[in-house]
């Protein structure tokens, strides 16, 4: 077997870019076959609502499998064992709430954005200032983690050792996600993120595959190895390794909990997928595409985690330059070389660079379709105006997504998943289920509860040991965490809907019966789309 070439690096450095190089550019050509129709704002925002509901729901489970899921959760479980596989199983079971309650109704009433089902009864104006403001925090926040996940993967398979390598390398990613972004749209970015799942499941089932090989297809052997092999012992086979020693951090667990299994249903980039199907039919069977690929992936990230820690173990893990992110990828050169690990440098590469751009385009197009089109030109924005400003901003969220990328690189990418997870379900998940579901809900309900539970969970991240008072923090050698959960959900997200019944009660205008009936009646049938 091909060795280790030292404590930050594995493998081929020049076989990992090379195959990322291909990765690229067999995406970037077909992306430029895909974008000659991207002239109207329907062709760019929604790819003109000509997908299938199998091609969306795997092009939703490469858009949501991110770098969480491929590096952090593998790592977490390697580290953590049990306590960490409660991130798949949240990640999983959250898409039941897309699934009964939001992916048909949003999809029947809106058009291209969040913001087009949450103004649709209320005031438009500040209605779709609030939704571009939640996507665009959501967003950028979500964008982080990739681009930490970018760090990540740079320092240990390209042996990039300094800082300012791996920010090199991270603005490159970030170029080449701009560039699909502006030149395919949403079709162009949608057909990355299949080719990206396809090969995201594929490995992870062979690297599955070739693991149990090696422990005579014995699920026991394997778990007893990685508790040998692990730091914290038999600990890591039952709960508790990381959550539940004390009441905080039981509380902190299922604070977690809530954002993971409510967060799905707030994500805008999310959201934005159901309207490239042509109907709810095919909406709904976009979920359940995405929840059976998403299923074998999932139950894939146990076996690797665990394998990860019989094979190369938790402390190596953490001696490696990318930490908890760098188990896969160690796990991928212990099992199969220098080739096997290119591939996953390539996959994993590739997940990172779908999901920012699914996070750009969304982004883009709430500012440009809520803000510009609707706010600022009133609803009557110039031909091809609307399309000029959604590429305009993408590379001004592109540059922004860098710079974050750069800051946040080193931080575990799951946990910073978790919380723009939190963000979503307390910004935007009370506010969409009050407008589809509750007759009195009106335009003060709507800001109350989209500004209230963003701003309650902004201030208790702030407040958190994620930015200070840890050795993990992101300003470690300060302390002024007042709040002691590291995940805000268990507070921001009741906060939120709160906030929304209050605003309703006290808010001087009432709701408008006939828009309500309307959207009612088009958010179960589809009619007047």
């Amino acid at each position: 077997m091909a060795q280790d070439t030292g404590p930050t690096g594995v493998g081929d450095p020049v076989l990992n870019t090379a195959v990322f190089a291909g990765f690229v550019l067999i995406t970037l050509y077909v992306v430029y076959k895909v974008s000659s129709r991207n002239s109207s704002a329907a062709d760019y925002y929604a790819a003109g609502g000509r997908f299938t509901g199998v091609q969306n729901g795997i092009a939703l489970s490469g858009d949501f499998l991110s770098a969480a899921s491929f590096l952090g959760i593998a790592g977490a479980i390697a580290i953590n064992g049990y306590d960490g596989f409660l991130y798949s199983i949240g990640f999983l079971v959250a898409w039941l709430v897309n699934l009964l309650l939001i992916a048909e109704l949003v999809r029947n009433t809106g058009r291209f954005t969040m913001g087009d089902v949450l103004a649709f009864r209320m005031r438009q104006r500040p209605v779709r200032a609030a939704a571009a403001t939640s996507t665009l925090v959501i967003s950028l926040f979500y964008m982080l983690a990739q681009m930490a996940g970018a760090g990540a993967v740079v320092a240990l398979l390209l042996d990039v050792h300094g800082s300012g390598g791996q920010a090199v390398v991270i603005t490159v990613v970030g170029l080449i996600m701009i560039f699909y972004v502006l030149v395919g749209g949403m079709k162009g970015t949608t057909w990355v993120q299949i080719i990206k799942a396809a090969i995201l499941i594929l490995s992870v089932v062979l690297m599955t595959v070739f693991l149990l090989g090696k422990f005579g297809f014995s699920l026991s052997a394997l778990l007893e190895q990685a508790a040998t092999n692990n730091a914290k012992g038999e600990k890591v086979l039952g709960p508790g390794v990381q959550y539940g020693k004390t009441s905080t951090t039981t509380l902190d667990f299922i604070s977690l909990a809530l954002a993971l299994v409510l967060g799905a249903a707030g994500l805008p980039h999310v959201l934005m997928r159901f309207y490239t199907v042509p109907d709810a039919r095919e909406a709904r069977r976009s979920v359940v595409w995405a929840v059976g690929t998403m299923t074998v992936f999932y139950t894939a990230t146990l076996v690797i985690g665990y394998g990860a820690s019989a094979l190369v173990g938790s402390e190596r893990i953490l001696d490696s330059t990318g930490r908890e992110n760098a188990a896969a990828p160690l796990l991928a050169f212990e099992i199969g070389g220098t080739v096997l690990l290119g591939i996953v440098a390539a996959v994993a590469f590739a997940t990172i660079l779908a999901v920012v751009a699914g996070l750009t385009i969304t982004a883009s197009a709430s500012f440009a379709h809520d803000v510009y089109a609707n706010i600022l030109r009133k609803g009557r924005p110039a031909p091809g105006s609307e399309v000029k400003v959604a590429r305009i901003t993408a590379v001004v969220i592109g540059v922004l997504a860098i710079v974050g990328g750069i800051l946040a690189n080193g931080q575990n990418v799951a946990f910073l998943v978790a919380l723009a997870f939190a963000f979503a379900a307390s910004a935007n998940l009370s506010t969409l289920l009050y407008s589809l579901f509750w007759k009195r809900f009106n335009t003060s309900g709507t800001l109350w509860g989209m500004y209230g539970g963003l701003g309650s969970c902004l201030l208790l991240v702030v407040l958190s040991p994620v930015v200070s008072g840890s050795p993990t923090s992101i300003m470690s050698d300060v302390d002024f965490a007042v709040f002691p959960l590291s995940n805000p959900g268990i507070v921001s997200i009741p906060v939120s809907f709160v906030c929304g019944y209050l605003g309703t009660l006290f808010g001087r205008e009432k709701a408008d019966p006939a828009l309500q009936k309307e959207m009612e009646v088009r958010s179960l049938t589809g009619l007047g789309r």
